[in-house]
């Protein structure tokens, strides 16, 4: 199969879709890949490394686009980036199509398929190739709110740890998952007063037995997690429905009500965030200011430990790429259960209820779509 590894065209985004240790891995199986010049050249992965693994080197994205069938990319493609694909292209990488109409209908018109990162599931029912993200998205939330708080970058002023004397700063995080638990091992780990809220018990057990009275635990109803936001200085959203937008948990009236300075690290903003005022922003212009709060909204945070953050994701995301390359895309989907979860859209139609009823557009079942590729 041809591969194509683009480079990544987002604001500050380094990360690249295939590392040259993968791509070693797959030229040694035979097949033919494709890397965009300078596609990983920001971290270290120079187009020599890519070629002495096997690769071929595009000069431009519009050749790597003619050359490749299959599309291995980190985020979701700009809308230059979805006016190269075509039907017999298939696109794999994170999408976020629920808050995303425009490019929804860019995809759908393509008629390409798309099998997203953040929708493939396992045995369990977990997310393998959001996990490495909302790992590194997790731990970067407690640093980046840290520095938030500093009254330079208009926040309170507040010392998460705290020092002998004075008291911790009080940290609320909506949702104990992936990202969640990882911002709460940071945030117990600079001694902050820490509260997890989540609507489910076994969720909350398990943080419970691990940390004990370190932390605290609750349920998450609509009056608890206003009681936490109000008396938070740092806000860490951490909701996930798999493919569907986030829910609203802290409306506007609430982020009125919050202390002057408090920060809002919105990590949901991905799948259109979990308060009513957050809008992606990137790491060039990482905050903005609403009724006195910081909000952080970075739509590609682990884009900012770009080294680290494409290591960890190629160790989730490989045995799927050399899935898809060996079989082929449709017998690879047909297969296995859990990447055939991944598949959104393919022909022009959608295969994810959870997109479908973001945007009140019909879709088909997965296996009935998979006949026709």
């Amino acid at each position: 199969m041809r591969i194509g590894v683009p480079r990544e065209p987002k604001n500050h985004e380094y990360r690249v879709g295939l590392t040259p240790s993968s791509v070693a891995e797959l030229s040694a199986l035979g097949h033919e890949i494709w890397v965009e010049s300078r596609a990983g050249a920001a971290i270290g992965f120079a187009d020599l490394d890519y070629r002495a693994a096997g690769a071929r080197v595009a000069t431009d994205g519009a050749a790597l686009y003619e050359a490749a069938e299959l599309i291995v990319k980190v985020k979701e493609p700009l809308a230059e980036e979805r006016a190269r694909l075509r039907p017999h292209h298939t696109l794999f990488t994170y999408l976020h199509l629920a808050p995303d109409r425009a490019q929804t209908d860019d995809l759908l018109a393509s008629g390409a398929t798309c099998i997203a990162y953040e929708t493939v599931s396992d045995a369990w029912g977990r997310l393998p190739l959001l996990a490495p993200m909302s790992e590194v998205a997790g731990r970067m939330a407690i640093q980046a709110g840290a520095h938030c708080l500093e009254k330079a970058q208009g926040g309170r002023g507040v010392l998460l740890g705290g020092v002998p004397g004075v008291p911790a700063g009080k940290v609320a995080i909506l949702g104990g998952g992936v990202v969640g638990s990882q911002a709460l091992a940071m945030a117990v780990g600079l001694g902050a007063d820490v509260t997890v809220l989540d609507r489910d018990l076994e969720v909350l057990r398990r943080l419970d037995a691990r940390y004990g009275n370190r932390i605290a635990t609750l349920y998450a109803t609509g009056a608890a997690v206003r009681e936490q936001v109000l008396a938070a200085d740092l806000v860490i959203g951490a909701v996930l429905i798999p493919g569907a937008a986030a829910p609203k948990l802290i409306g506007a009236e609430m982020v009125a009500r919050m202390k002057p300075g408090a920060v809002l690290v919105d990590v949901a903003i991905d799948q259109g965030g979990c308060a009513e005022t957050s809008h992606p922003t990137s790491h060039a212009e990482p905050t903005y200011v609403v009724d006195g709060v910081v909000h952080y909204c970075v739509a590609n945070m682990p884009g900012a430990v770009a080294r680290t953050s494409p290591l960890a994701l190629n160790n989730a995301t490989l045995p799927f790429v050399v899935a898809l390359a060996e079989k082929g895309v449709r017998r690879a989907l047909e297969e296995d259960p859990h990447l055939r979860d991944g598949l959104n859209l393919t022909r022009g139609q959608l295969a994810c209820a959870s997109v479908a009823e973001a945007h009140g557009l019909p879709y088909r079942n997965a296996v009935e779509l998979l006949a026709r590729l």
